[in-house]
């Protein structure tokens, strides 16, 4: 009788596991589960006034910024471009995406791919392997800057270590009225002519800039009707998660919202140590989360602000709108905007980077030693009577053949086969005084870095061709994260600056600046196959030679397909 009520009981729950096992593991099948997310995208030129100033602009899908991608981590972004630029190249980076098992779709012209040609259609397919916030933009001589770029929003799969009510993104930006063909001529030209500072700030696509202060401007040209402030509305009492990145042309960058605190909770697809601000210092090629609470007088309307630091500013504040509802969005707040900061204190902005650890609980802890240092020193010099800036006195070029095409199939000639120097003159060289640089060449040579070893980046700031003058610049890592060791002063000591190094929560980058006569220490692992750009990602800098190429494992690179080729050694081998 027991025996017969034990195997009933037993009976009885059988069916009971089957099911719960049948749920357990559809539940784990639904969170492995991926999608296949298809995007058509035609780039193309029109006129737009996103600062009351029309003027030729790239637009994808009649938009700029473009669309955003919105995606989970583990999808496949599979995006169809159409060039109808008429007359110009294109190439678009995935900026942030590490691109593991896709190399060929970084979206690097002559680095990782042939351009796309006007009238063509280039596919580009790959993973978004974590969660995090990232961009796109072209990636074609200083093209970014004519308004090819928007957001790319990865959502987790498991819950994430901070709560909000709503997701909202913002892109700041610099805008120049002159064309990318005329800074780049200007940039290229004896005697030299530099950009200049921008005309304004773009807060997601929108700015205003003052016509009548050039009464000479027709209504034609500039007119007040044809733009508007960004505007973002918030419903009062909630918690937003806003995603700020920047794809600023030059100009390093405050951000903030008038009469609210903060929250940084993440930076380049990696969750922050919790930390507040009023004010946050972003940098081009950067990405922030942050959250803030909707919970000031909600009666009113709230100033949002950009303003550039780091250099002396002639550009006039981003102005937006904190609209809480249900106020009208163009009610103007009863105050004037906040004060911005003084360009030229460094002290708060190095405060910010010494303040982004990872989160406890997502630490990533590096190798506590590497395997190879180069230090890049950041110069700028003449070269042949052209301005150049350079690294470690190499200034930077671009070859016809992509590296990553010549070095796959064993195309001999196409670049310099000299590698770039680990180093310079340690002892000898004044960070602080204006040097001749006599020895400054142009190379397309690359650094060979052995696979799956771990290499440690110095980047050291050094004064430029002005007296008493040294320059914030954001630095870029394709295919790659990298921790960020350390920030210091002056001129790196390899003796005492090295046991500074925060080797218990470092936070994973992809971009990070270097602060003026200052130095940066970055590590990563060489575990991705490819060709990756690593660069100053200031526009003008980048054009004018201030990048480096590392390869890594090239051999284990899968079969290229043959639509990245057709340029340079491959023409020939491009198929459809």
């Amino acid at each position: 009788m027991v025996e017969l009520g034990l195997i009933s009981l037993r009976a009885l729950q059988l069916p009971r596991l089957l099911i719960l096992c049948f749920f357990v593991i559809l539940g784990n099948f639904h969170k492995a589960e991926a999608r296949i997310r298809h995007y058509i995208w035609e780039a193309k030129y029109e006129f737009r006034s996103p600062d009351c100033f029309k003027k030729l602009v790239i637009t994808i899908n009649g938009k700029t910024p473009g669309p955003s991608i919105q995606a989970q981590e583990g999808d496949t972004i599979i995006v169809q471009v159409n060039n109808s630029l008429v007359t110009e190249n294109l190439s678009i980076h995935w900026h942030g995406i590490r691109q593991i098992g896709t190399p060929w779709f970084d979206g690097t012209e002559g680095v990782t791919q042939c351009p796309i040609l006007p009238g063509d259609t280039f596919i580009y397919q790959f993973v978004v392997d974590r969660p995090g916030t990232y961009l796109y933009h072209a990636h074609y001589g200083m093209q970014r800057e004519a308004g090819l770029y928007g957001m790319m929003r990865v959502a987790p799969r498991d819950p994430e270590p901070f709560a909000y009510d709503l997701d909202r993104s913002i892109i700041l930006n610099d805008w120049y009225h002159s064309s990318t063909y005329e800074q780049a001529a200007g940039l290229s030209s004896i005697p030299f002519r530099w950009v200049g500072e921008p005309q304004s700030l773009l807060i997601h696509g929108k700015g205003i800039f003052n016509c009548s202060k050039s009464p000479s401007l027709s209504t034609d040209v500039c007119d007040a009707s044809k733009c508007s402030p960004f505007v973002q509305t918030v419903i009062p009492g909630k918690t937003y998660r806003l995603r700020i990145a920047s794809l600023t042309a030059l100009s390093a960058l405050s951000f903030q919202i008038e009469g609210h605190n903060m929250t940084v909770v993440e930076a380049d697809g990696h969750y922050v140590e919790p930390f507040v601000v009023k004010k946050l210092f972003i940098y081009s090629g950067e990405t922030y989360s942050v959250t803030v609470k909707s919970d000031q007088d909600p009666s009113r309307n709230y100033w949002i602000t950009s303003n550039v630091v780091s250099r002396n500013r002639s550009t006039p504040a981003g102005l937006g709108m904190f609209n809480y509802y249900p106020n009208h969005p163009k009610r103007s707040p009863p105050t004037v905007p906040p004060s911005p900061p003084a360009w030229d204190d460094v002290e708060p902005r190095l405060a910010q980077s010494f303040s982004i650890k990872a989160r406890q609980g997502y630490i990533h802890k590096p190798p506590t030693t590497s395997d190879r240092v180069i230090v890049l020193l950041n110069t700028q010099n003449n070269i042949s009577e052209y301005r150049h800036w350079s690294v470690n006195n190499v200034s930077f070029t671009l070859p016809h053949t992509p590296y990553l095409i010549a070095l796959k199939e064993n195309i001999n000639g196409a670049f310099d086969s000299t590698s770039p120097p680990d180093g310079y003159d340690f002892a000898n060289y004044d960070i602080f005084s204006v040097a001749s640089n006599a020895n400054a060449t142009s190379s397309s040579g690359i650094y060979r870095l052995k696979f799956n070893t771990t290499v440690d980046i110095i980047l050291q700031n050094a004064n430029t061709m002005t007296k008493t003058n040294s320059e914030t610049h954001p630095w870029h890592l394709h295919g790659h994260d990298f921790w960020v060791l350390g920030y210091g002063k002056g001129k790196f000591d390899v003796n005492n600056d090295t046991k500074k190094y925060n080797l218990e929560n470092p936070i994973m980058k992809n971009t990070v600046p270097v602060h003026p006569f200052g130095w940066t220490a970055l590590r990563f692992r060489t575990d991705n196959p490819g060709v990756w750009a690593f660069h100053c990602h200031i526009e003008s800098h980048f054009y004018m030679g201030m990048g480096v190429v590392f390869e890594e494992g090239v051999e284990r690179v899968g079969k290229l397909p043959s639509s990245i080729m057709g340029c340079g050694q491959t023409r020939g081998f491009h198929g459809p």
